[in-house]
């Protein structure tokens, strides 16, 4: 392998915290008060002894600040006044994303998921081209981990791993050897299995951000790095919004005939996008633009299967859109047959995501905004993907 170069309704937080008040309950008291629930921490995670985040390599990941984004980047911590999020979403969110919680809540998610979807919520639909097979694995309630394979030397590398057991009988079933990990963010539905397919595959890599506390990363990476894994080539891209760390991966489908692969993560669904946790819409427009620049035949490949819901909410912005009419009607007959709905392409998404579309004056009139006078476009941009991503909270609660 080779380097180069608006929130929640109160109902749903309350059933969220009271699960975590129910794991707490099942812990019951720490055996140390220096170390609690350390026994249920995964295995090979290192964790600080008193503030409960996650270390990155050998050392702890500090705390992002202003000198070490890339520059324009904003970044909102979980416990200031103007993060999107109402107080008690900030704090199911910093319990999530900054404590053990999170991952005890995540292994909850797991057992659940397993016994309500034994076979994974959703047919897989493979693809593939000459020398090269995508193959997504369909986890947890709706996430999606995505294993690509080099046919020509059997070697491959896994998106999300968010159940390690569904990652491996799929890794057993194609015949192929694991050597790479690439981590979107940090959120333990997309980085649960990392530590134990590092623990059964010795030598596989795990790359993302360094911003992103990424259960055992191993290799960070900067904006427009590259990586190869026998010969398929991903190109890393600095995406936040979602998290502050945020990253796709590019796959170059050159070599294969094929298009490039866009594996988006929670930066991008199929007429969707990520929530705002640690970023502005400035932020996050400026990330979704970096995607849309990829080329309209890029496969989006997202993390989620939220298409039915976004389509939905969709539509009720957009009344008249034959595109997204035509993409609903679709939508629908693939989740009756519990089929995936990815990918779609960037060309596609233009046409009817309304996160893509801030520029589009359908969608302007259609939430009643008017771009100021003086007001930069993108700024204006950025105004209509805040009224659009608080909307779809919103829609999202009911």
């Amino acid at each position: 392998m080779q380097r180069r170069g608006r929130a929640p309704a109160r109902p749903a937080m309350a059933a969220l915290l009271g699960g975590l008040r129910g794991l707490l309950v099942a812990v019951g008291p720490a055996a140390g008060p220096s170390r609690p629930w350390a026994s249920l921490a995964p295995p090979g995670t290192r964790l600080f002894r008193q503030s409960c985040h996650r270390l990155v390599g050998p050392q702890a990941s500090p705390e992002p600040g202003r000198s070490r984004l890339p520059e324009g980047v904003e970044y909102i911590p979980t416990r200031k006044a103007k993060n999107p999020m109402k107080p008690v979403g900030v704090a199911w969110y910093s319990l999530y994303a900054r404590t053990r919680l999170g991952y005890l809540f995540y292994q909850r998610q797991v057992k659940k998921a397993r016994e309500r979807y034994p076979h994974g919520h959703s047919v897989p639909q493979p693809c593939r081209f000459p020398g090269l097979k995508i193959l997504p694995i369909p986890v947890l309630s709706n996430n999606y981990s995505y294993l690509v394979i080099d046919t020509g030397s059997g070697r491959a590398a896994v998106v999300d791993p968010s159940d390690p057991l569904a990652v491996q009988a799929a890794i057993e079933e194609e015949g192929v050897m694991l050597e790479a990990i690439f981590c979107t963010h940090k959120h333990w539905d997309h980085s649960g299995g990392n530590a134990a397919l590092c623990q059964q595959h010795g030598s596989c890599k795990v790359y993302g951000s360094a911003l992103d506390a990424i259960p055992e990363l191993t290799n960070p990476l900067a904006d427009r790095e590259k990586v190869s894994v026998g010969c398929l080539t991903f190109e890393a891209l600095t995406t936040p919004g979602h998290t502050v760390g945020h990253m796709v991966y590019v796959l170059d489908g050159g070599p294969f005939g094929g298009p490039p692969c866009l594996f988006s993560g929670d930066l991008l669904f199929l007429a969707g996008c990520g929530r705002l946790f640690e970023g502005s819409p400035e932020t996050m427009l400026a990330s979704l633009d970096v995607a849309v620049g990829l080329g309209e035949d890029t496969l989006l490949w997202p993390g989620h299967e939220y298409a039915l819901e976004c389509l939905t909410f969709a539509s009720l912005l957009e009344l008249d859109n034959p595109a997204l009419e035509q993409k609903l009607r679709w939508a629908m007959q693939q989740r009756q047959e519990k089929r995936s709905t990815c990918p779609s392409t960037l060309g596609e998404e233009q046409t009817y995501n309304p996160f893509l579309r801030t520029h589009r004056p359908e969608l302007q009139a259609a939430l009643g905004l008017r771009q100021g006078r003086g007001e930069h476009p993108d700024a204006f941009r950025a105004r209509v993907l805040k009224e659009v991503r608080q909307r779809k909270d919103l829609y999202k609660a009911t």
